[in-house]
């Protein structure tokens, strides 16, 4: 008989993703080249805005922790923006409930995220900015909503962060599911502006969507 379980309390780590979905990190250094090669550069505009954004973000954080909807305003929304993934031909959407049917384990995997989803192929998760484990925890949900994915003939890709720290993410959904992992951002650094390498990634994607449709 098959068990409906909640996603946010039955996968909690990397190993719940291995024993369920058989999903492992890659062993391919060549997997993910999207998020450090041949990465597109930016103009004088979007360095500027960056750094906007960047001196919102921290005005804001000196106060204490933010919210995920303090982030999606300060950094996320504006980032897409600049980025033109809220423009044609992408749409975004949210995904109210997800569900996964695990026949091997006979569980039924139920959800609600607040995640942005961009054409499918883009998924932007956010979480409270007070939790170093919130964020390791975002990253094995991250990966079995994106495993949801209806597409699964195409990479998917993630960013994860906690306002303070970004990830990227890429998923290949194939018969041994694989994933790999960009560095880690942080807009704590001083003296040098993160945004500009995540900005950089985006646009990156950016392109790989356009080439897909």
């Amino acid at each position: 008989m098959v068990q409906a379980k909640p996603i946010s309390k039955t996968i909690t780590s990397l190993d719940d993703l291995e024993e369920r979905f058989n999903l492992f990190p890659t062993e391919n250094e060549q997997l993910f080249p999207e998020w450090n090669q041949d990465l597109p550069e930016l103009t004088d505009t979007e360095t500027t805005t960056l750094d906007q954004i960047r001196n919102r973000f921290l005005r804001h954080r000196k106060r204490g922790s933010l919210a995920e909807g303090t982030i999606n305003h300060l950094v996320i929304s504006p980032l897409l923006t600049l980025a033109g993934l809220y423009d044609e031909p992408f749409f975004v959407t949210t995904e109210p409930e997800v569900q996964l049917l695990l026949e091997d384990t006979e569980e039924l995997l139920r959800g609600r995220i607040d995640t942005l989803i961009i054409q499918q192929q883009l998924w932007v998760l956010v979480v409270e900015s007070k939790s170093t484990i919130a964020f390791s925890v975002a990253l094995p949900q991250a990966l079995t909503y994106m495993m949801g994915n209806p597409n699964p003939e195409r990479p998917v890709y993630g960013l994860i962060t906690n306002g303070d720290e970004f990830q990227f993410i890429k998923l290949l959904k194939t018969d041994n599911p694989q994933y790999d992992l960009s560095n880690i951002y942080s807009l704590l650094l001083p003296h040098r502006n993160q945004l500009y390498d995540i900005m950089r990634v985006l646009k990156q994607i950016r392109q790989i969507m356009l080439s897909n449709k």
